[in-house]
Order: structure tokens, then C-alpha cells, then sequence
């Protein structure tokens, strides 16, 4: 007989970006916070990340969010964050996508209006909220993490490119930001391929180059993410509007903006004193979708200036589904997932 588990999914988008959020099918992992149960599936269980992520079951390009228990109190769930890059501890995208999937799965029963409540993501509570109308989910409001440039227009002489001017955000993780336009690309969705090489060939000279350091998380790992800005216009007295592009390394361009990539673009927005508390930047894809972040005040973290910031969107759900994963399918790499499953099925095989 066929070995097989099944996982429970709620597949949901905001922006074009997919994400599978797992809300059934895994035991409870062990860890004192959202963040220990993150670094226990990063080092002793990422069959689960790529078993959801790659074929026959998934692509690069989804996200995929499980669900735990909060650890703290003050939140309603915990979530971890899995990506081709690994794990982030914070994506704007996937919070906006996760606060729908509890919503709409009533874990967080739905309060018509306007509805407030906190999740425990990998980087801390999350303040969220959301718009309900006549019973749907029209607008999730997440925090974003504080955001601050590191590095303000370097260069790199990248090979094939030339000398290329970048700046450094930190914001859920370290962003190379660069000008679009000074590489040539409009930013339409026929650059998607040419966009994905360009953004590859920078971070390679980026990681090859130098290391990054976070002023309380110390060292993160290699650069991961590149986001392209197109020109800004100004839409109304605190309202911007610019097209944008986010790549994550290895080879996959968001087909949102990001959540991430729009708290970078407005950490440096405010570092070149074009934007002041109480303004809002829509970042707009390469397939016309939008995040709206807004730039809510400052402080002082040591030599940092730090961007506090919200970023608005809407997710919706796509599919509920059972996964079923036949191990014995030579596809299929069941390694480092069968030690936590839930206790039924792991019997049952």
C-alpha cells in the first residue's frame, strides 16, 4: 500500500503572489516563541517548505505559511514564513494572505466594520486590521517591520552590467534597492525574464562583495532581496505612486510588489526627505496590483533612523484543499517531514 499523509490547505493571493497557508496536518513544533518554532523547521524540517514549494506540488514562486499556536498571549495565531530564499521573519504580503486565511477559515471569527486583532509572526506580534463589508474581507492593514537604509547609493561593478549605483533597506530583510530606469527597464511585464537575470546578476556581486548586519539581529545571511523602483508621481498632497519590482534570490521576480520591498522603498523615501508622517506610497506590479504603504513616524535605533510604517492590501482565497503526498512517488521527497506529522496519520502509515 501506497505511503501517503495529507495536509490542509487554504491557498490564498494578495498582489498575484501565492501563498499556501498549512492549517492542518503538522503537530505542534517545539519552541518557547513563534521565532525558536521557525529556526526548529529551518534546521530539523524543511521537507515541509519544499515539499509545498517545488514540483509536482508547487513552484518557486509560492509562498507558504504555516499556522501554529501563538506563544504570546496577546495574539490570536502564530505563523512561519517559507520562501525559495528560506524563511523570512516577516513578509507584508504573506501577513496580509494569513490574516485572510484565519479570517475567512474562522480561527479569528469575522466582526463587521472595521476589526482589530494581533498575530505572532516569526518577527513578533503583528497588529492587524481588517475591513469586513457585508461578510468579505475587503482590505487587510498589517504593520510593517521598522525600517532603516543601511547602505545610501553605493556601487558595484557587476559583470555583463557595468558599474551599477544601489542602496541598502532593511526591512523584514536586507534590499538592494535600484533605479530602474538608470538599467534600462520601463518595468512592464515583458521585462519579467530580463528583470530576474538583471536582479540575479547584482546580488551575486552583491553577496560576493559584502555582508550585512542588523543592529539587533546581528548577522542575517547573504542579501536575498532586489527591488526595482520606476519613477515616482505624486497623485495628491500626501499620496505617491511609483511602479515597482521585487526579485528574491535565487530567480524569482513577486508578482506583487511586496509588502517588504514597499517598507524598503519608503525607508529610503524618507532618507532622501520626500515623504513625511502621514504619507502614503502605492507600489504598483508588473501586473497592475498595488500595496499601499503608509509612513507612519520615526525613531532612533542607535545610528538608525527607523521608518515605522503600515502596508495595506487585499488577499483572496483561491482554493481549500486536502494535499495528498504519496511517498512512495519517485517526485516526492517525504525527507525531513514524516517526524511531524500529525500523530494520526503518522499511525496510520
Amino acid at each position: 500500500m501506497s505511503q501517503e499523509l495529507t495536509l490542509q490547505l487554504i491557498d490564498t493571493h494578495a498582489g498575484g503572489d501565492v501563498s499556501r497557508i498549512v492549517v492542518g496536518g503538522i503537530e505542534p513544533l517545539p519552541g518557547a516563541t513563534v521565532r525558536d518554532q521557525m529556526h526548529y523547521l529551518r534546521d530539523d524540517a524543511d521537507g515541509l517548505r519544499r515539499l509545498l514549494l517545488e514540483e509536482p506540488y508547487g513552484i518557486p514562486e509560492m509562498s507558504v505559511d504555516l499556522l501554529v499556536p501563538a506563544t504570546d498571549p496577546a495574539a490570536e495565531v502564530g505563523y512561519i514564513i517559507m520562501e525559495v530564499m528560506g524563511y523570512p521573519i516577516y513578509s507584508g504580503s504573506n501577513t496580509i494572505c494569513t490574516a485572510t486565511a484565519v479570517l475567512e477559515s474562522g480561527l479569528v471569527p469575522k466582526q463587521e466594520g472595521r476589526q482589530r486583532f494581533k498575530l505572532e509572526s516569526p518577527a513578533g506580534l503583528v497588529q492587524i486590521e481588517a475591513l469586513i463589508e457585508n461578510g468579505v474581507v475587503e482590505a487587510i492593514t498589517c504593520g510593517g517591520l521598522p525600517s532603516y537604509i543601511d547602505t545610501y547609493r553605493a556601487s558595484i561593478h557587476v559583470p555583463g552590467l557595468g558599474d551599477v549605483t544601489y542602496s541598502v533597506a532593511y526591512s523584514g530583510g536586507f534590499y538592494a534597492l535600484v533605479d530602474a530606469s538608470e538599467l534600462g527597464f520601463h518595468l512592464n511585464r515583458d521585462e519579467e525574464r530580463e528583470l530576474a537575470d538583471c536582479a540575479h546578476r547584482i546580488v551575486e556581486a552583491i553577496q560576493a562583495e559584502r555582508g550585512f548586519s542588523h543592529y539587533t539581529l546581528g548577522d542575517v545571511g547573504p542579501l536575498p532581496f532586489l527591488h526595482f523602483m520606476g519613477p515616482v508621481e505624486q497623485v495628491a498632497d500626501d499620496f505617491y505612486r511609483s511602479r515597482s519590482a521585487t526579485y528574491v534570490h535565487p530567480g524569482v521576480i513577486c508578482r506583487s510588489t511586496t509588502g517588504t520591498g514597499t517598507s524598503a522603498r519608503l525607508a529610503l523615501m524618507r532618507h532622501e526627505g520626500t515623504i513625511q508622517p502621514g504619507d502614503k506610497l502605492e507600489t504598483v506590479s508588473l501586473r497592475e496590483t498595488g500595496f499601499i504603504g503608509e509612513f507612519t513616524g520615526t525613531r532612533q535605533e542607535g545610528s538608525h533612523t527607523v521608518v515605522e510604517n503600515t502596508i495595506t492590501g487585499k488577499s483572496y482565497v483561491l482554493a481549500r484543499s486536502d494535499i495528498v503526498v504519496n511517498c512512495d512517488d519517485p517526485l516526492v521527497a517525504c525527507a525531513g517531514l514524516h517526524h511531524i506529522l500529525s500523530a494520526g496519520q503518522a499511525a496510520a502509515d
